[in-house]
């Protein structure tokens, strides 16, 4: 067990929240009562089953883990709470008040870096075209089925905490049970491919240059611009990483800092002044609730068709 005091009052949820797949994600639950994280994750050394308690009035995080991993992961409490970020250089613009009100109401939110490239991946792979409900029931199901019960006591609602599979571990999931959890063929490939370079994609980690590493995670066949982006998001702590070709991301940034749904280059354009931080903008105004109307009942995206398929994200 440690304590970790920051600079900032750190909230883990906050920070890491984006890391859950769904209320039912069975590597990480969230205690509302206490603000507690449970974090199932594989790092290099293993499993690892990590609980992060925050104690707001002395801005203090107490980590605990149990398992082979647990080192690494309580060395690595402070980057994965946002420790290797910085505001520094980012202004809201005073035209953009959604924006200026969302930073004061999470000043204390940082980029989080989970060290763990492979595993950020292979969610982004499962994630690629289909909506957010889809996805995290597919995640549900392949890690029950493939992943490793965490170790320690497990979650304080009694769920069962399982860790995700290794890469060699989702090389061998069968196809047919790929269907089965919703993962047609085009998205397994991209988790199952990236198994292979997983050690290489885990060497992105020492570098700096943020477009390089874009340009390695790409270079993997099904890996495109949103996928990438949520990949350095997570596993790199990258602040300017922002889900440019996502269904949602650029008309909700729009919308909120403008009245008006642009699509992605209408964004980019939008966004520029703020280069350095663009996932930062996406982020607190994630926080902060903000999205563009929904018209009409919502439907699920197509996931067997080509038509669904052919794009890169």
């Amino acid at each position: 067990m440690r304590r970790w005091r920051a600079a900032w009052a750190v909230d883990p949820h906050t920070v890491i929240g984006g890391l859950r797949k769904g209320p039912g994600d069975p590597a990480y639950v969230f205690d509302p009562g206490r603000r507690t994280v449970w974090r199932a994750t594989r790092t290099p050394e293993g499993p690892v089953l990590l609980r992060l308690t925050p104690y707001s009035g002395v801005g203090e995080v107490e980590a605990e883990a149990w398992g082979p991993g647990a080192e690494w992961a309580l060395d690595g409490v402070p980057e994965l709470l946002g420790a290797a970020d910085s505001w520094d250089g980012f202004e809201p613009l005073p035209e953009h008040q959604p924006l200026v009100d969302a930073a004061r109401r999470f000043p204390h939110f940082r980029v989080p870096r989970t060290r763990a490239v492979f595993e950020a991946m292979a969610a982004a792979g499962i994630e690629q075209v289909v909506t957010g409900k889809e996805a995290f029931a597919g995640w549900r199901m392949l890690l029950r089925e493939y992943g490793e019960v965490a170790p320690g006591p497990g979650a304080p609602d009694g769920r069962k905490m399982m860790v995700p599979p290794s890469p060699e571990e989702w090389r061998l999931i069968p196809s047919w049970q790929w269907l089965r959890a919703g993962v047609e063929g085009r998205r397994s490939r991209v988790v199952i491919t990236a198994a292979t370079r997983a050690a290489a994609l885990e060497r992105t980690l020492e570098l700096t240059d943020g477009a390089e590493v874009e340009r390695r995670l790409r270079s993997l066949p099904g890996v495109g611009v949103w996928t990438a982006a949520e990949v350095r998001q997570r596993a790199h702590g990258d602040a300017d990483a922002f889900s440019f070709a996502d269904y949602h991301v650029s008309r909700n940034v729009s919308y909120a800092l403008t009245g008006e749904e642009l699509d992605d280059d209408g964004t980019a354009e939008l966004i520029e002044p703020y280069r350095g931080h663009r996932f930062r903008v996406q982020r607190l105004l994630e926080l902060a609730g903000i999205s563009h109307p929904r018209y009409g009942p919502r439907k699920s995206l197509p996931t067997h068709t080509p038509g669904a398929t052919h794009r890169l994200r």
